[in-house]
């Protein structure tokens, strides 16, 4: 039990909250108001520790990690926080005496939807595990007010709802105006000749201030409290009077404005100019807060800046965070007037880079014109350092233009901003072992060639006290039972698991609990989509953002395959099947969202057919994010991980997945190859083409998918099912665009990119494999709880190990709180 609990403080705590906020007594609370009631009761206990936390590493004076990232995917707080104080029990008590249940009162609280997806959550499991580790860090990021969209399915069709999450105040954040900070855009920049040397002004140029707001990231029962700090855009002067009396309304509150749409949304869909351009404004406004903030506070302390990199890391989470690399750069020379070399010494060993993405047309590029109007002294600066590293390219491999052409961070017309982030830093990482072999073959051959050392490998991981403590109760109470609780803090102790793989009664206890999950499932699905689905069916589960090269189109064209099938065999022998779907798809992403549509099509087709007696069913949750994730990974049979071998960079759902016992069908691809390693091919369900293969095809040519339309009847079915009517009979072309994007026979693009007819027959013979597997049930149960037992190597807490003893040097804390507070 965490020693600042006391069971009667927090009920006084609560009941004084309710009073006080709401000027209600506790029976008058609605579900909502004792949300907030004891959630500030819960901040108060941590409070102690946060404070404590920060005296500690200010006395240490410990390096400290700045983790930038555009994206942030929480999750709920505050049943995470509770677990992680270790007050589980104490909490449940009092409200129970008090007539709550804890349960209801976390569905009061929004998922904070900071962010789209993997990138975002993988950053919230490295937050979790950075504190319970006891290493000193930040989050830094952006405060959306209505971040990621809410999902709303109409007619099938994906819409988009603001998502208000902030509408009834956050209770887990506080607001420090006292590190507001300036940041500037647009203008020009003035040369001035003093003491003999240049100087650089910005002038003419609109500012926002930045306000952090801090949330707690409390570690798991060591009394730890790191900071995420999301910043907030206000106007430095709210309204001008001035321009208001002159009759200008818009003038007078332009200011306002430019800073309310800087951090009015999760960055949008950028395939339009003014999306762009705001992007890059995000981007640069949390990023020149965060820099400057982190210089300040390094400054407060030491004096020489020319060892900031001693006590300071920057890890740059993809490219959106590179600005900071000429933004450090502009503070040392324009602030503090270091020479270029001695700046871009500082610099190049504070920051460090993650690439997430091997698809080269995901690499952000920003055109120079947009750049260099928006941020004129940045510019100058990149100009800089890519006329240094285009003279180093030169010295290197002597006229060798297409070096140039490759490596240079400034042509044609772009600023590319991984080049810029893989020359400004020190270290380089992929997020799985292939994908990082893949950059250094492929995409980032060239910087590799010429900077070996920079480049490693940091296979991701996740939080297992969110996704099997938090997410999956029953599971985390079994093995604990079975193995002690040391698992939640070290996760490969877990290995012990595998001894009761082969247990008859270990196996049916666990079956039993996936059937408990099921059913928890099968409840939500029914209040949701008001679809009744078996629980004794196989989860067949695919849930991640839609993207083409996540093929959840090859998953629901085998769906129709396998209706073909029972449609012309009403008795064929199979095991009853559920496919559950989630994904949101981007604003604008039209064929993403045209494959939802689909799903849902196909879904009312099915499930409304009598005659095939509910053997198949489909199902699309709406709003997948953190929250349901949870209950859906611990119901799950099969994990759907089925992307194009060579396009994914690592994928994180695939290890809740097996952390909560189910199978993966997947490719080998990411860090399913890893996974396998872990659990043996024998307990995954592995099919289609290798990334080499797929690479061969994408170098080489040689694909033709017409081919396969041409010779294989039941493929050739399915496709012309997309444009006879048949799943949309008011509109027999609604599909046309994804048939046509299979089989191109219209248009010079390539056909089938992503090789979904390609992969189709032995994906749909894997499938055949699990519906046999999952008839012996005792394999089965055995797989299952291999899958968890091997778990252990996908736990984030691993992946910061790494990267603090490879990439960061940072030092654990020690919190001592006085059992009195």
């Amino acid at each position: 039990m965490s020693m600042g609990f006391d069971k009667e403080t927090f009920k006084k705590s609560v009941i004084y909250n309710v009073k006080n906020v709401f000027r209600k007594t506790i029976d008058e609370a609605t579900p909502e108001q004792a949300f907030q009631a004891v959630a500030y009761a819960v901040k108060d206990v941590i409070i102690d520790e946060w404070i404590a936390t920060h005296k500690e590493y200010e006395k240490q004076d410990a390096k400290t990690l700045y983790y930038l990232s555009m994206e942030f995917l929480m999750g709920r707080a505050l049943g995470n926080n509770i677990i992680n104080i270790m007050a589980l029990p104490e909490v449940k008590e009092v409200l129970d005496e008090l007539g709550f249940d804890l349960n209801a009162i976390e569905d009061q609280e929004p998922d904070p939807a900071l962010g789209n997806g993997g990138l975002g959550r993988l950053a919230a499991c490295f937050l979790d595990s950075l504190a319970t580790l006891g290493y000193p860090a930040y989050g830094c990021g952006i405060r959306y007010r209505y971040g990621m969209f809410k999902q709303k399915i109409e007619n099938g069709y994906q819409m988009e709802v603001p998502d208000d999450w902030l509408k009834n105040g956050y209770p887990f954040e506080v607001r420090r105006a006292e590190y507001a900070t300036e940041v500037k855009f647009g203008g020009y920049v003035r040369t001035v000749w003093e003491d003999g040397r240049e100087h650089f002004v910005q002038e003419g140029y609109q500012s926002v201030r930045a306000v952090p707001y801090d949330m707690p990231i409390v570690g798991y029962g060591n009394n730890v409290v790191n900071t995420l700090r999301i910043w907030d855009a206000e106007a430095i002067n709210t309204f001008s009077l001035d321009s208001f009396d002159k009759g200008d309304y818009q003038k007078a509150v332009e200011q306002e404005n430019l800073a309310k749409t800087i951090v009015e949304v999760l960055y949008p869909n950028d395939n339009h100019y003014a999306g762009k351009e705001l992007r890059l404004k995000q981007q640069y406004f949390f990023i020149s807060a965060s820099v400057q903030r982190a210089v300040k506070k390094y400054m407060e302390k030491h004096e020489d800046i020319h060892k900031f990199f001693e006590k300071t890391v920057f890890q740059l989470n993809d490219t959106h965070p590179t600005v900071a690399v000429p933004e450090l750069m502009r503070i040392l020379l324009d602030e503090f007037n270091l020479t270029w070399d001695e700046a871009w010494a500082v610099t190049t060993k504070t920051c460090a880079y993650t690439n997430h993405t091997i698809m080269s047309e995901a690499l952000e590029k920003w055109p120079i014109e947009l750049f260099s109007r928006l941020l004129p002294r940045i510019y100058q600066i990149v100009e800089e350092i890519n006329r240094r590293f285009v003279e180093q390219i030169q010295q290197m491999y002597p006229g060798n233009q297409d070096k140039i052409r490759k490596m240079a961070i400034i042509y044609d017309g772009q600023v590319r901003m991984a080049n810029l982030a893989i020359v400004g830093g020190f270290s380089v990482n992929g997020v799985a072992r292939l994908h990082t072999e893949i950059l250094k073959k492929e995409e980032l051959r060239d910087f590799y060639e010429m900077m070996p050392q920079k480049f490693n490998n940091k296979t991701n991981g996740i939080t297992q006290r969110r996704f099997l403590l938090h997410g999956n109760p029953l599971l985390a109470e079994w093995v604990t039972g079975k193995i002690g609780s040391e698992w939640i803090t070290n996760l490969p102790h877990i290995h012990r698991l595998a001894v009761y793989a082969d247990d008859p009664k270990c196996q049916q206890e666990f079956m039993d609990i996936k059937y408990q999950n099921k059913v928890r499932l099968a409840k939500y699905i029914k209040e949701h989509n008001g679809i009744d689905v078996d629980p004794r069916s196989i989860f067949d589960v695919q849930v991640k953002r839609l993207h083409e090269y996540k093929r959840q189109l090859m998953n629901i064209l085998h769906v129709i395959y396998l209706y073909n099938q029972l449609k012309d065999n009403p008795n064929l022998d199979m095991i009853p099947r559920t496919f559950i779907f989630g994904a949101k798809a981007a604003a604008g992403y039209k064929r993403a969202k045209l494959t939802i549509k689909l799903i849902n099509s196909v879904a009312d087709v099915i499930n409304n057919d009598k005659s095939i007696d509910g053997k198949i069913k489909v199902v699309f949750i709406e709003d997948y994010k953190v929250s349901n994730a949870e209950i859906i990974f611990a119901a799950a049979d099969v994990s759907e991980q089925i992307s194009t071998a060579s396009k994914e960079a690592s994928g994180t759902g695939n290890m809740k997945f097996m952390l909560n016992g189910a199978l993966t069908l997947g490719t080998m691809d990411g860090a399913n190859v890893e996974i396998v390693e872990e659990v043996g091919a024998e307990n995954a369900f592995i099919f289609g083409m290798t990334s080499d293969e797929v690479i061969g095809y994408e170098n080489k040519g040689g694909y033709n998918p017409m081919e396969i339309f041409n010779n294989n009847y039941q493929i050739r079915r399915v496709l012309m099912q997309l444009i006879n009517g048949y799943f949309a009979p008011q509109d027999p072309e609604l599909f046309r665009d994804i048939y046509n994007s299979l089989l191109n026979t219209q248009s010079s693009d390539r056909a089938d990119t992503y090789f979904i007819l390609k992969d189709f027959p032995s994906y749909a013979e894997a499938q055949q494999r699990i519906d046999q597997a999952y008839r012996n049930e005792t394999w089965w149960a055995k797989a299952a709880i291999l899958n968890v037992a091997c778990s252990g190597k996908f736990t984030s807490d691993r992946t910061i190990e790494e990267y603090v003893n490879d990439i960061w040097h940072l030092e654990k804390v020690k919190v001592e709180i006085e059992a009195n507070q």
